[in-house]
């Protein structure tokens, strides 16, 4: 096999501590994502490419689509708030100035007697998880135990048990924190060690020390061999927003408060991507810089914060599939961190992280570039560095954690059963879909000025194919909310059955009536106007 290829059966890793059920549920929707063309292993005919994927004719209308509800919430929404669309490649001095080339790396090792790898740093915070997951679960029991009565400090600080692992966890992440900060890859092989951290495939201990991996994609620009120059693929779109920040502001007369919009692909060579499109080599993120006055930025950092885990929820998976993860350890840029975490069934993991990253890369384009990356502002009759509060959502992550959320197995009242992909109706990939009952009668004819009058507005399929029963199927595992049939009747009354994804209610509706009847629901204005 070429080497760097990985047969498609081993790109799909799993967590060690993910469940049996949810091991089959998440394999079930992996499944269901290449049979209804959503996703597809890439170069699949060439046994496959390790972490990358494409989207099929399903998958990309519904990425486009959660690609359109961000950035019409972000630019339309708000009139201080402008697009970019910046260059992949970018001069190699800015990746100096951002600290890319110097600390882009993750730290791996390798276990020696199972040759998997591994990111040394994600071993000891997934042994820091269980242990908050033990202190969540003992105090769940006291509080179940103690009821109305039970005070949780009180208990924490008096339970002999709680206050070992409280104990332990906070020992671990001190040390943690310390060797993370300096960098000191000894000190994290022996926080391994100590912590008795075993390779979750073989149990093993047999641990080789810790390396640095660098994260950067290169490759050489120029035309010929003696005439080249090093130039990297982004491993992150922020950097096109600050060194396009004053084009932005000076074109668009921004003033402070304002924020820059992007949607781009980023690459990163990832020690071990796993989880299908969880982790990849080549993604897309959606993110947005928001400039203010120094001294504001942690209001701006709170109001953002609920703005973004509102936008979250206003998809209707569930509120209690959400929740933050404040950074105990911040980057050396930031001065507030967060995660919106989403409960895949894989647990609980980063969809979204909202940051106030100071005026750390204005500052350092403006030393490495001698450049001046400032705002007068009339009101202090004076310039100064713009703080930044980012907003950054992995798009692909959020498709697997939006085809999570929906995806559901029926039992019916008849005892039968259906899966069905719940999907909010405005990111739907087919709004609706067409149904002659037979393909006779002069009904196809019907269907096909339906579709007329339809297309336009919404993404419509025609389906002859197969028992009505057996359409409905099919479009309820890809999510199509409304299905609508030409019968035998419709020659006559003018009038068609429509068919409801979420309740399969069936309606008669007036052709006359139809396109406003979908429309109330599918429009992306349902969604954006509960924000």
């Amino acid at each position: 096999m070429t080497s760097g290829v990985v047969p498609v059966s081993e790109t799909i890793d799993f967590p060690y501590n993910m469940s049996e059920n949810n091991e089959t549920l998440f394999k079930t929707i992996i499944s269901h994502c290449k049979e209804y063309g959503f996703v597809f292993p890439s170069s699949e005919i060439y046994d496959g490419l390790s972490a990358v994927y494409d989207y099929g004719q399903n998958g990309i209308e519904l990425k486009n689509n959660i690609k359109r509800y961000w950035w019409e919430s972000m630019t339309h929404l708000h009139d201080n708030i402008a697009g970019l669309d910046s260059s992949i490649f970018m001069h190699p001095r800015i990746w100096e100035a951002s600290g890319h080339l110097a600390a882009f790396n993750d730290p791996m090792i390798d276990n020696k007697d199972s040759k998997k790898r591994y990111r040394a740093d994600v071993l000891v915070e997934d042994y820091i998880a269980k242990l908050d997951g033990k202190i969540e679960k003992d105090i769940a029991k006291a509080r179940k135990r103690f009821g109305d009565s039970f005070d949780e400090a009180q208990y924490r600080e008096t339970s002999v048990n709680l206050k070992r692992v409280l104990d332990e966890r906070k020992r671990v992440y001190d040390r943690y924190a310390e060797v993370s900060g300096s960098g000191d890859l000894e000190g994290l092989h022996q926080l391994i060690l100590d912590c008795e951290i075993a390779d979750p495939v073989s149990g093993s201990r047999n641990w080789t020390d810790v390396r640095q991996f660098n994260l950067m994609f290169s490759t050489q620009m120029g035309s010929a061999s003696d005439d080249t120059m090093t130039v990297y693929l982004r491993p992150e779109t922020a950097q096109g927003i600050f060194v396009n920040f004053l084009n932005v502001q000076k074109t668009g007369r921004m003033k402070i408060p304002f924020g820059i919009a992007q949607i781009g692909k980023a690459f990163r060579n990832e020690i071990v991507a796993r989880q299908f499109i969880f982790r990849m080599r080549e993604f897309e993120q959606m993110e947005m810089q928001y400039f203010v006055k120094p001294g504001t930025e942690i209001d701006w950092f709170e109001q953002w914060k609920a703005a973004r885990m509102k936008w979250h929820k206003n998809l209707g998976l569930g509120d209690d599939k959400y929740r933050f993860h404040d950074h105990e350890k911040l980057a050396h840029y930031a001065n507030a961190a967060t995660d919106i975490e989403f409960e895949m069934p894989f647990g609980f993991s980063e969809v979204e992280g909202v940051h106030s990253r100071t005026n750390f890369d204005l500052s350092q384009h403006e030393k490495y570039s001698g450049k001046k990356l400032r705002y007068y502002d009339p009101e202090l009759g004076d310039s100064y560095v713009p703080y930044v509060v980012e907003t950054s959502i992995g798009v692909d992550r959020l498709f697997l954690s939006i085809m999570c959320g929906s995806y559901v197995e029926e039992e019916l009242e008849n005892g039968s059963s259906r899966v069905v992909l719940k999907l909010p109706p405005a990111l739907a990939p087919t709004k609706v879909a067409v149904l002659p009952l037979v393909a006779k009668d002069g009904l196809p004819e019907i269907a096909e000025s339906v579709m007329k009058e339809l297309r336009y507005d919404f993404n419509c399929v025609y389906d002859e194919k197969d028992s009505i029963g057996k359409r409905y199927r099919r479009h309820d595992a890809i999510g199509t909310p409304y299905c609508v049939t030409i019968d035998n009747d419709t020659p006559s009354d003018e009038a068609v059955t429509v068919r409801f994804r979420d309740t399969m209610e069936q309606k008669r509706v007036p052709i006359r009536e139809l396109h406003a009847l979908i429309d109330e629901k599918v429009s992306m204005k349902s969604l954006l106007k509960n924000l």
